[in-house]
């Protein structure tokens, strides 16, 4: 018999600074019809200088959980009593659990949603592949323990401060090959896949300094960034020739369904949403 419990609506969220063009809450509200979960996940926007009252707040008006999206990720790691091995690994948190004994547990969910959409959906393989990242946010700082984790045949990082990327390879480097350099760094290499972090308002200037011979006609290009749907990087890369250049839209859609599988223990069918929200 139905209880009370069964029509509560649960509260959840997306918090980051800017958050408007976060499509979280259309890909939570479809899992929700699939899965028969009755919940409310809205947007919140956070001041860059106060994102532990507005999560306090948040948590206080009964939130459940929520998804933790730039600039907050470094931030919310540090604020939870609890993180899990993945963001221990990352020192970044994108997902918080809010348990009923007053713990705050941290995850991060951004690997396992970039290493799934690159394998399952695309099928581009990772294992002994040359691999690039440009950016070295924390975004990427979520992902590279996955990437290593399939073993490509080297990794590198490329950022406008070295300083920063840096950083990555002394925290990951013991994970697998992984290396960092300036844009001029990368003449004479080629890479398998090409992976950007960097937001699509800002990407022009690193676009305009990578030696075109990093690409050939079968490298795969990806954008973690899905707004616009054809973003700056990938006609880029479609003007350099590659065979494929996509959105980080599924990469969206997995984070976020390892994100519902832990807060409400289901695990939603992504390709039924990937078909319609991507077309793949």
């Amino acid at each position: 018999m139905p209880t009370e419990e069964n029509f509560m609506t649960e509260l959840y969220t997306v918090i980051g600074n800017p958050i408007a063009h976060s499509r979280s809450p259309e890909i939570h509200r479809l899992f929700a019809e699939q899965t028969g979960k009755n919940i409310s996940y809205t947007k919140l926007l956070a001041p860059l200088d106060d994102f532990v009252s507005t999560v306090t707040t948040f948590r206080a008006q009964g939130g459940k959980g929520l998804n933790v999206t730039a600039p907050f990720k470094n931030q919310a790691f540090q604020w939870v009593d609890k993180p899990s091995e993945r963001a221990q690994l990352a020192k970044a948190v994108n997902t918080i659990i809010f348990h009923e004994d007053g713990q705050s547990v941290g995850d991060n969910t951004d690997g396992i949603g970039l290493v799934h959409d690159l394998t399952e959906t695309y099928q581009c393989p990772i294992t002994e592949q040359q691999v690039l990242i440009l950016g070295a946010g924390g975004a990427v700082q979520g992902c590279l323990a996955f990437l290593l984790k399939k073993r490509p045949a080297k990794l590198v990082i490329v950022n406008r401060s070295l300083d920063k990327a840096m950083r990555l390879v002394e925290q990951f480097s013991h994970l697998g090959s992984l290396k960092s350099c300036l844009p001029t760094g990368l003449k004479k290499q080629k890479f398998d896949l090409i992976i950007n972090s960097i937001p699509n308002q800002t990407i022009a200037e690193m676009l305009a300094r990578l030696p075109s011979e990093i690409l050939t006609p079968t490298s795969f290009c990806y954008d973690m960034n899905y707004q616009p749907a054809f973003t700056v990087f990938q006609s880029w890369a479609c003007q350099q020739g590659v065979k494929q250049a996509v959105n980080g839209l599924g990469m969206l859609i997995e984070q976020a369904a390892e994100a519902f599988y832990l807060w409400h223990g289901i695990r939603p069918d992504t390709k039924s949403i990937h078909q319609l929200l991507t077309g793949y």
